[in-house]
């Protein structure tokens, strides 16, 4: 019998290379629920041929809509990418953040108890083997100072309306398990790069504003310290605690690549210099312009990898 897995976010950065890695898989059907959004694309999926796949243009915020698409697709697998995940959206427009990330997370999980469970800690016939993987992010610890990491067992300690919208879908998460037996897991990974990511992020935004001869624009002194980890391997590490993570576990995933934000800046200008010079022949630095800094701006984030890196045998492949 083939697993059918629903994919919420899977037109989004994360959630597109996930589907496209998973659609290698055999004996599995992957349901795309997707609203589509801005940071949304659909061009970013490039499924394997053989791959059973149907996409639906809805919101995890309508309970309804998530019902029915459990019932008529038989979910027995969900993997939970669907989030307003830009900061700075969070601080102009905080609601937003509150009802997809909160909302949209209780929704699944009611509708996924109520799909395959008959009461707390009883399964009904054939989701014996049903899962649940909530992905979330390091941000919902809070902020780092000079040394340290962050383990599965920090404090969470958001400071943005995004990681504290992130902090209590992972608290409703937990719940669910601990209340009703759910069989969920969740993950924690540090800053994503790679592949399908939205213009508005990092690293594309210092390749966009360069090559359109546009300020760089650096929050603050650009000392503020990330920790970089490549799309593929978060989605290979997120498919391994999917299959042997243990319920009720949470597995932070890392790329032990810290750089301060201003590292990353002069890096890819570097680069940009060799690759497509300026007409000018000055250096892309040049354009690289301090702003005023973010509101509650954390300095730094770093994750301790050794659980899913010990327990499940995962380790990032590529290094920054």
């Amino acid at each position: 019998m083939n697993r059918s897995i629903l994919i919420t976010g899977g037109a989004g950065f994360i959630g597109s290379n996930y589907l496209n890695y998973k659609s290698k898989f055999r004996n599995i059907k992957l349901i795309n629920l997707d609203k589509l959004t801005y940071a949304a694309n659909l061009d970013n999926i490039n499924l394997h041929s053989d791959c059973e796949y149907k996409f639906i243009q809805e919101d995890i915020c309508d309970i309804d809509t998530v019902r029915q698409v459990f019932f008529e697709y038989e979910i027995d697998t969900i993997v939970h990418f669907a989030a307003e995940s830009h900061v700075d959206n969070s601080i102009s427009n905080p609601g937003a953040f509150i009802d997809t990330n909160i909302v949209g997370t209780f929704n699944l999980l009611q509708a996924a108890y109520k799909n395959w469970m008959s009461e707390p800690n009883v399964f009904k016939k054939g989701f014996e083997k049903a899962r649940f993987l909530h992905v979330s992010t390091d941000e919902v610890y809070g902020t780092l100072g000079e040394t340290g990491l962050f383990t599965e067992k920090t404090p969470y300690a958001p400071n943005s309306p995004y990681s504290a919208s992130k902090a209590s879908s992972d608290m409703l998460v937990r719940s669910y398990f601990h209340t009703y037996g759910l069989p969920v897991v969740t993950t924690n990974c540090s800053n994503n790069y790679g592949p399908r990511q939205h213009d508005e992020k990092l690293i594309p935004t210092i390749i966009r504003k360069a090559l359109q001869e546009e300020n760089i624009p650096i929050y603050g002194d650009g000392k503020n310290i990330r920790d970089w980890l490549y799309v593929l391997d978060h989605c290979k590490g997120i498919d391994i605690v999917l299959e042997k993570g243990l319920l009720g576990q949470t597995y932070n995933i890392g790329g032990k690549n810290e750089r301060e934000n201003l590292y990353i800046a002069y890096t890819i200008c570097e680069i940009l210099d060799k690759l497509k010079p300026r007409k000018n022949r000055i250096s892309y630095r040049e354009l690289i312009t301090f702003v005023k800094d973010r509101p509650g701006h954390d300095f730094r984030y770093a994750i301790d990898a050794s659980k899913i890196e010990n327990e499940l045998g995962w380790k990032a492949e590529e290094n920054f």
